[in-house]
């Protein structure tokens, strides 16, 4: 067994720990160590990325569900940075009749890739004055994640973060949105609407502006989509969302 061939296998064994792959690594004794430390970190990178969830759920909850993940899940890229990408969805798997849970998974996630997104500086002022809107296709803040909530999950999480005793868990009366963005140094989170998160979704597919009109007045007539396409544009600019508005290509 060359050395290429031995490190698929010990990686085979990390993840698995069954016998055929211990047989073929010469079931040396010691194993063990490596795979505990293996889990170990793992275990570790997950409570780090999720501390209000853990608060949230408990430590023995989370625990198990963390096992769970480690066991299904195993690390996809070459940095622990990447490790804590689809824990949500292993907690809606585990709990799928507390959406707040996976959801205040989602934001926690959120935060940590928005502070880390590469940098890029909103649309000014000035650069306004020459978008033709009819061809512009607007380029989003590479720091946005935006995402549908169906909890109270956002209340949740900002109880927690702030020290404070977080609210019973409730499904919210509508389904809502939830943006993340950062804003210099700064990570910011508000509630939207639903149409909004849908129109930042659709705006994100192609980017042109009016075709996002053209959705907006399918759903809400031509004077109230147009009417709502600017208040949306005013907010995204206000809040730094937009950092680009090129000619549109189809």
């Amino acid at each position: 067994m060359n050395l290429g061939q031995w490190q698929r296998e010990l990686r085979n064994w990390l993840v698995s720990a069954s016998a055929e792959t211990a047989a073929n690594l010469g079931a040396k004794a010691g194993l063990s160590v490596y795979q505990n430390n293996y889990r170990t970190q793992l275990l570790g990178c997950l409570e780090e990325a999720f501390p209000q969830v853990r608060a949230w759920i408990g430590t023995e909850a989370f625990f198990a569900a963390a096992v769970t993940h480690i066991d299904q899940c195993p690390p996809h890229a070459w940095t622990l940075d990447a490790y804590p990408q689809g824990f949500d969805q292993t907690l809606a798997r585990r709990f799928p009749d507390n959406p707040e849970v996976h959801e205040l998974a989602w934001i926690e996630r959120a935060l940590d890739e928005s502070f880390v997104a590469a940098d890029a500086e909103p649309l000014s002022v000035e650069a306004l004055a020459g978008v033709d809107w009819e061809t512009a296709c607007l380029r989003l803040a590479p720091s946005l994640r935006s995402h549908a909530l169906s909890s109270n999950a956002e209340s949740i999480w900002s109880a927690l973060s702030e020290g404070l005793p977080p609210p019973a868990p409730e499904r919210l009366a509508e389904a809502a949105g939830l943006l993340v963005w950062r804003r210099q140094l700064t990570v910011r989170l508000r509630p939207v609407e639903m149409l909004e998160h849908q129109a930042l979704l659709h705006l994100q597919e192609n980017g042109s502006f009016s075709g996002l009109c053209e959705w907006l007045v399918e759903r809400l007539g031509e004077t109230s989509g147009i009417a709502k396409a600017g208040a949306l544009l005013a907010n995204w600019l206000a809040g730094e969302l937009i950092v680009g508005a090129d000619l549109y290509k189809a």
